[in-house]
């Protein structure tokens, strides 16, 4: 073999063999886990582009609602709460809305309320034993 052939070779060798080695450190591109922050406008921007989901809209259910929805609402309850204070003092009564009929029967210490789905005509029963009578 050549004399400039193996002293190149051996050079050649002994460069790669000495040269500089450098850690890999891995750096998060997502704020939340220690990226840079810069990039969490870019980040929900992306997501926000990718999401299909519909949420029906922005705010809450009852702030969609009518005045007339909200009066209703608030008008049921205030019934419903009054119904109960008359069963408290020995009196039957019912209510009827346009999702329920609700009965509330007081007989002797056992309270049944009878709760009817006016659309599908499911009935559920609660029944609360062990109130003193009236």
């Amino acid at each position: 073999m050549n004399k400039n052939r193996l002293a190149g070779y051996c050079l050649l060798c002994g460069l790669s063999v000495s040269a500089p080695a450098t850690e890999l450190v891995y750096t998060p591109v997502n704020p939340s886990f220690g990226g840079n922050p810069l990039n969490g406008t870019w980040l929900l921007n992306n997501a926000q582009a990718q999401n299909d989901h519909d949420d029906g809209g922005s705010g809450s259910s009852a702030s969609r609602q009518s005045a007339l929805q909200r009066f209703t609402s608030t008008l049921e309850s205030r019934l419903l709460s009054q119904l109960l204070t008359n069963i408290e003092e020995g009196n039957t009564g019912s209510l009827t809305t346009d999702a329920f009929i609700i009965n509330m029967i007081d007989d002797g210490g056992q309270l049944t309320i009878m709760i009817t789905d006016r659309a599908t005509g499911e009935v559920s029963e609660v029944i609360v034993d062990g109130l003193l009578p009236n």
